[in-house]
């Protein structure tokens, strides 16, 4: 094993998982300053994530009427919150240098991880043609989108998610490393074809398509704000657009190049190891970044977080006079003690 490995991505096997990177596990290394950079990193996103994704699936399942675009948030919400809860057993993995937990918790966490980030960027599609449909077709959009058609969408979705997560799950592995006394879970491909298949198929239906989806999408709509006059009205629409193809450009495409880069590891293993480290954290991100790009920019969400910002200015307020009203009643008690005294 010649690679420092990289947490929370594969390390690709053919015959002992020599000679090969680590784009699952993380092979030997004490907990230097990448190793903490990266916990560090991944505890703040699955905070962020927990908390910004529990409360879109707060507001979205309780608060607000059942709608297609609630539908559609909720739905991401779900997939990234999920995502998000396998964060802590990369950050114990990379930790403690070892994998702990089990050939079952091998296949079933990184076959969470691959599900999880189909169904996010599946989703994200979704509504980006949700929205140029609703754009270029508003009565058409109006007289046959509904809720029950939008949650079969999902359903399809996240199907697809899982079929295109099951080739990870198949070929992941642990074995004891007597030399680094480690168990290491990696990718155990019997021959390089696999691993290309499987490093394209992620890159094609993973990134290419959806980008380029997602791209068009918003390059029609655009084009029709602008022939309504509506973006020279305001440049928010345009704003809002441009941050949503950015962010998902900058979260996804560090990822796949050093997974295709991995393909011809020893030619870019002096630089390869470190950038898909952080690559891997810009993955990550895309979780709890959702919630703000997607969701909160919607008018009943930012209502409901009003309404649940004044709820708890309200609760400190009431909090306070509580305390205020009880400490006038402390000081009179005590006046009419030392009255009666006199």
């Amino acid at each position: 094993m010649n690679s420092t490995p990289i947490p929370m991505m594969e390390t690709t096997n053919f015959t002992n998982y020599e000679n090969s990177s680590n784009m699952t596990t993380a092979p030997p290394f004490y907990c230097d300053g990448g190793c903490i950079f990266y916990s560090l990193a991944n505890s703040i996103i699955f905070i962020l994530g927990v908390v910004g994704n529990g409360l879109v699936i707060w507001i979205a399942g309780f608060k607000i009427k059942k709608s297609i675009n609630s539908t559609w948030y909720l739905s991401l919400a779900l997939s990234d919150v999920l995502f998000c809860c396998t964060l802590p057993v990369g950050i114990v993995h990379v930790v403690k240098n070892d994998w702990i937990f089990g050939l079952f918790m091998c296949k079933f966490i990184f076959f969470n991880m691959y599900f999880n980030w189909f169904s996010s960027i599946f989703l994200l599609v979704i509504i980006s043609v949700d929205r140029c449909v609703v754009v270029m077709f508003p009565a058409w959009a109006q007289n046959h989108r509904t809720t029950r058609k939008a949650s079969v969408i999902v359903l399809l979705a996240w199907i697809t998610s899982a079929v295109c997560s099951l080739p990870s799950a198949i070929y992941l592995d642990i074995e004891y490393d007597a030399d680094y006394m480690q168990t290491v879970c990696f990718t155990n491909y019997e021959n390089y074809r696999q691993q290309v298949t499987d490093v394209v198929c992620r890159f094609v239906f993973g990134f290419m398509i959806p980008f380029l989806i997602i791209i068009f999408c918003y390059f029609i709509i655009i084009r029709k704000l602008k022939s309504n006059q509506m973006m020279a009205k305001s440049k928010k629409p345009f704003k809002i657009m441009t941050a949503l193809i950015v962010t998902f450009l900058i979260c996804w495409l560090p990822y796949h190049t050093f997974t295709l880069m991995d393909l011809n590891y020893e030619k870019y293993k002096r630089f390869i190891d470190t950038g898909s480290t952080i690559a891997v954290i810009f993955a990550n991100a895309n979780s709890c970044l959702n919630p703000f790009l997607y969701t909160f920019t919607g008018k009943d969400f930012k209502k409901q977080c009003y309404t649940l910002r004044s709820k708890i200015e309200n609760a400190f307020e009431e909090d306070e006079e509580s305390k205020r009203q009880s400490s006038s009643l402390e000081e009179a008690a005590a006046l009419y003690i030392v009255a009666g005294q006199q």
